[in-house]
């Protein structure tokens, strides 16, 4: 169950289904950033002990992210470059430096809240290209147990590390979360 205090302005559906090969590239470097991230948190000492779960997240992710290049090339459509997100740049901003164990309970909520975000998206995507693209709407559909399932993984494994803080810090970061997911940019991105 996603825990979500917002949701993304109302444009945002309407600018990625008019401009898809731009969201498909985006996706693309998603998935690559993804699987780099799971790869990432395997520094944390706190998580040593999962780094086979770790490395399960960031096979699926790289699976994913040839999916989506095989997707553009089938469409003709090119790779290209990435284009920040200011939503993440806010979320990732707020990790706490420092003590290690506080920066891995943070970055997993921050992962776990990419991982959240992009099953919602999906879903609406999903539904949302239903008839106008059966293929992309089966893709996007196809997608969302996985990122849901990464979601719970890891804000499980923070939980693990610590249940109060990471409740804690899951609290400040669904605040952060609302106030970023709300504001409205120009770019055709998933997130």
């Amino acid at each position: 169950m996603l825990l979500f205090r917002a949701q993304p302005p109302s444009s945002w559906l309407d600018k990625v289904l008019s401009n898809l090969p731009a969201v498909l590239v985006d996706h693309a470097h998603l998935e690559r950033k993804a699987a780099t991230t799971a790869l990432n948190l395997e520094k944390y000492r706190e998580l040593y002990g999962q780094v086979d779960q770790l490395n399960a997240i960031a096979i699926e992710e790289l699976q994913h992210f040839q999916l989506v290049l095989s997707l553009l090339k089938r469409r003709g459509w090119e790779f290209g470059q990435a284009h920040p997100s200011p939503w993440i740049k806010g979320l990732m901003r707020s990790i706490r430096a420092g003590r290690q164990r506080d920066q891995a309970i943070d970055h997993l909520i921050c992962a776990s809240l990419i991982e959240g975000r992009s099953c919602e998206k999906f879903q609406w995507l999903s539904a949302a290209l239903a008839t106008r693209d059966p293929e992309l709407s089966a893709f996007y559909g196809g997608l969302v147990e996985s990122e849901g399932n990464h979601y719970a993984t890891y804000l499980i494994l923070a939980r693990h590390i610590d249940l109060g803080e990471t409740e804690r810090r899951l609290d400040y970061y669904l605040d952060l979360d609302a106030e970023l997911v709300v504001q409205a940019h120009d770019l055709a991105i998933l997130h």
